[in-house]
Order: structure tokens, then sequence, then C-alpha cells
């Protein structure tokens, strides 16, 4: 049997659209754009063209980040967890990175390899964080949503999980391997 995504039964195109994750993308990516042009020179041409590319960001980002966010959220539906995961952690932003690349080609926009190695790197952390604060009920919508405030107070938390979840599995790796092998790892 092959893994499906079972969607929930109020599934539409529209669906897969999480608002939440979009606003958020384009408020931060927004912001990270104004601080790196802060440092460029501050001419009203300048200042212009990067208001511009701000407002582009935006609606590009707007769309996109719920986009993908909205099919990471059908992922968690998956029949087998660990397929699901591995949508949310590398399907998605896999599709993700594709379209920004070829948009970058069509554009003609420079991608020096470094900034791409960086983006991919950023991405995976980002998509991991997803998957976790997801799994825990936060920052979904549709049926299985609470509000935008309750996820927010539940970030710190989640966040503070999140830095200690390779810790944990580091932990764990003596007594996974241990019960596999029928040796018993002291710790």
């Amino acid at each position: 049997m092959t893994p499906a995504l079972v969607p929930d039964k109020s599934f539409s195109p529209l669906a897969c659209w999480n608002w939440k994750c979009a606003l958020m993308s384009a408020v931060v990516r927004s912001m990270v754009y104004a601080i790196a042009m802060m440092h460029g020179t501050m001419m009203v041409g300048a200042l212009r063209n990067g208001l511009a590319v701000i407002a582009v960001e935006m609606v590009y980002v707007v769309f996109t980040a719920g986009l993908w966010a909205g099919l990471q959220q059908v992922a968690l539906g998956a029949r087998h967890r660990r397929f699901g995961d591995l949508m949310i952690v590398v399907g998605v932003p896999g599709l993700s990175q594709l379209a920004d690349l070829l948009l970058h080609l069509a554009v003609g926009a420079p991608m020096p390899q470094r900034a791409l190695v960086s983006v991919c790197v950023f991405t995976l952390l980002s998509a991991l964080f997803h998957r976790h604060v997801m799994r825990h009920g936060t920052f979904l919508t549709g049926e299985r949503s609470g509000s935008l405030v309750e996820d927010f107070r539940r970030m710190p938390r989640l966040v503070l999980s999140f830095l200690m979840w390779p810790g944990k599995l580091l932990a764990q790796l003596p007594e996974r391997f241990g019960r596999g092998s029928g040796i018993k790892v002291a710790v």
C-alpha cells in the first residue's frame, strides 16, 4: 500500500493556503529586506526601489508561503506519519526551492553559490520548525486551528522544545541501538 494523504473532509484547493504562515513569512522576510537595504545607500531612488522590492516580496511570499505551509498542513494527515514528515521537511520545501530557483532564472537574478546554500540550510531548518509546531497543533488553519493569539502564546515553549530536540534525540540513541541489538548500553 502506498502512503497517501488523507485531507480533511472540508478539503478544497483554497484549503491549501495557510494565512497564518503567509502573514508571518511576509512580515519577517520584508523586515529582513528592509534591514538589508538600510545598510545600503539611502538615496531617494534606492529607497523607492527598495520599497518596490519589499512590496513584490510581500505579494510573492504571501501567496507562496501560504501555499507551501498549507501543503505541509495537508501532509500532517498522511496515513504514514514518517511519509508525512518527509513531505513536510523535504518534499514541500524542495518544491518551494525549485519554484524560487526557476523564478530567479526567469528574471535573470544572480544566484551566488553561498547564498543558494544558505537559503537551502535556512529552508531545511524552517521546515523542521514548521513540522514541530504543526505537529503540536500550532499555526494550523481550518477546522484544527486555534487563534493566532493562542499560537503566539504557545510559541516560547515550542521554540524551547525545538531547540532541545537534537539533545533529546542524542540522549535516546543508546537506548534505541541497545534495544535493537540485544546489548544493553550503560549511559
